[in-house]
């Protein structure tokens, strides 16, 4: 059963420390993609999303611009993120869904620790939907995400290690 996401009211959310003492939180405001998803095979569902780096929102035009400029995410030349699955495993809170993270033009298998479906429920208008989150962890300079300034108290102005965090409603296809 194909189910497609709803990015108006979906969210791909990610957290990294920021002058080694706090993390600083960042959105991505569009997403989309598909799930092939039976509750009878949930080992042979697929996962296709799509994000556009060019809608990262961390709450500051300059740090988004810099996000968005060659020593980050280069969206000229990047303009999205990608996950395609490639397996899908039962565990006792959901479902490990491993797959391939495309980042700045990297690619690396990452495992998205699932939370769900929810049941399926009807909309007001007449639309069957359920729900997941996702989360990971990954280094970003694995993707080739590098840039970094030393702090003259010692440590580095950004960490390596983003958490992902991703909530998806999702209409099943017509």
């Amino acid at each position: 059963m194909r189910w497609n996401i709803d990015g108006s009211h979906s969210t791909a959310e990610f957290s990294v420390r920021h002058l080694m003492i706090t993390n600083v939180k960042g959105r991505f405001g569009t997403l989309s993609g598909t799930v092939d998803y039976d509750p009878e095979k949930p080992e042979a569902s697929q996962i296709d999303v799509t994000i556009d780096a060019t809608s990262i929102d961390t709450r500051d035009e300059k740090r988004d611009a810099h996000l968005r400029s060659p020593d980050f995410f280069d969206v000229e030349k990047f303009p999205s993120l990608t996950f395609k699955s490639t397996s899908v495993k039962k565990t006792d809170d959901g479902f490990a869904a491993t797959g391939d993270l495309t980042i700045h033009g990297v690619t690396k298998p990452v495992t998205l620790e699932v939370e769900g479906p929810s049941d399926q429920s009807k909309d007001p208008w007449g639309n069957t939907r359920i729900g997941a989150s996702a989360t990971a962890k990954i280094n970003r300079k694995d993707f080739g995400l590098n840039w970094n300034a030393a702090l003259e108290a010692g440590g580095v102005l950004v960490g390596e290690q983003v958490k992902i965090s991703i909530e998806v409603s999702l209409v099943q296809a017509k």
